[in-house]
């Protein structure tokens, strides 16, 4: 007997007739054998709903009582859920992130969590019965509701898989898997049978909307094996786990170069101009930036002038850090000294990623040459040993994912991906 942890996102109960649906489906693991702990998103829209409700109210709503509100989404679906389920004549008890045991630390809204005591689901497994746990949410030390974040749930279930040492972490989808390319945009996508979590990682950061950073990270750190499938079909999806071993070993050998291209359009670039080109100025900055609890992910420092002492000094973030960071710098004038300060949010970002990138010279020129061939312009570059990202104009993220996604030959001849929801999570 084998012990699955189930996480179905917002596409995936929807509506009545797919909570009805995901049903029958944990069920069908259940009669198999297994016990089964479900972790669910909010139906549909929901969370989106709440928030444009909060801003119907106030224009700055308390962290606080905001991550109060959001919970209820996946408080309605997972006690929906557990009707449905003991409407199919299986045992299920529903549980708020609290009940369950996820403890967080305290920031609100983007809560992480720092341990897990699940009792409570032990017990209920151990008595026969499907534990059906609101994922994105957690309670902090002052015992307050908090939630995780944008992609929470994924976390939340990965969680529970490590300290219940479940066999697997199941994160059903409105895909059949993880692709090539997002299928919305290169519907000649490939899906990916197997992939290493350190090549997942990458995929997740740099804009991939399938698996969220954080449960990657973490089933990478505890071991979870992951399996993406879609929850409206029963094909057998991706596979994320370690490194292949053993019989697999010839497979993994003869993998290809490039495991797939992501693209990301939720960013924005700041560009700081005529910053004096003397030691401790970046520093300086990038302290006023954190300062502002923004995330940084490229940089780019031009060569200075030697006639002038300055430079420029360009870097990417979140487009929701954007407005408050731009005010940071913006009050830091007389400090920092500089000229200028631009924003652009109308950037996006390419990437490409694969773990034989390592030992094949010549990826970084042709993707360079497809991106030339297809007109496409290069505002920023940044690298590591298993990614190549770029950043271009945002009416052009598109046309610059299909080219590069087919000078590596990643298109497939089959039958085109299938998208059976609208948002992918």
């Amino acid at each position: 007997m084998a012990l699955v942890v189930q996480k179905f996102g917002g596409s995936s109960v929807a509506d009545a007739e797919s909570i009805k649906r995901v049903a029958r489906r944990v069920v069908e693991t259940r009669t198999a054998g297994n016990d089964v702990v479900v972790v669910v998103s909010a139906m549909g829209d929901t969370t989106d709903d709440l928030l444009d409700l909060a801003a119907r109210v106030t224009d700055e709503p308390p962290a606080r009582e905001l991550d109060i509100l959001l919970t209820a989404g996946e408080r309605i679906s997972m006690a929906l859920l557990a009707m449905a389920i003991n409407e199919l004549g299986v045992k299920a008890r529903s549980y708020t992130g609290q009940q369950a045991g996820l403890r967080t630390d305290t920031r609100y809204g983007r809560a992480s969590i720092v341990g897990v005591v699940p009792e409570r689901i032990n017990r209920a497994v151990g008595d026969g019965q499907v534990a059906i746990v609101a994922g994105f949410q957690g309670v902090n030390e002052l015992n307050d509701v908090t939630t995780l974040g944008r992609g929470g749930s994924d976390t939340t279930a990965v969680a529970l898989a490590a300290a219940l040492h479940a066999d697997v972490c199941e994160i059903y989808t409105d895909v059949d898997g993880l692709f090539t390319a997002d299928p919305r945009i290169v519907p000649s996508a490939r899906q990916i049978s197997r992939i290493t979590y350190e090549e997942t990682l990458e995929l997740a950061a740099q804009g991939a909307k399938i698996l969220h950073l954080r449960a990657v990270e973490y089933a990478r750190r505890y071991g979870v094996p992951l399996h993406v499938r879609s929850s409206f079909s029963t094909k057998e999806g991706t596979w994320v786990t370690d490194t292949t071993v053993g019989d697999q070993e010839e497979e993994a050998m003869e993998a290809p170069i490039i495991s797939g291209v992501a693209h990301d359009r939720s960013q924005g670039k700041i560009t700081v101009v005529g910053v004096p080109d003397v030691p401790g100025i970046a520093a300086r900055l990038f302290e006023i930036v954190a300062a502002a609890d923004a995330n940084i992910d490229m940089i780019v420092q031009n060569v200075s002038s030697q006639a002038t002492g300055l430079t420029d000094i360009s870097f990417t973030l979140p487009e929701s850090d954007g407005p408050a960071t731009l005010r940071a710098i913006e009050a830091a004038a007389d400090d920092l000294q500089y000229a200028e300060v631009r924003y652009d949010d109308q950037i996006g970002k390419l990437s490409l990623i694969g773990a034989g990138m390592r030992s094949h010279p010549g990826v970084s020129a042709q993707l360079f040459g497809a991106l030339s061939a297809a007109g496409i312009n290069i505002e920023m570059i940044s690298t590591s040993e298993i990614r190549i990202s770029v950043v271009t104009r945002a009416e052009d993220l598109d046309v610059a994912v299909r080219a590069v996604h087919t000078a590596f030959d990643l298109d497939t001849e089959e039958s085109e991906a299938v998208v059976y929801g609208g948002t992918g999570r």
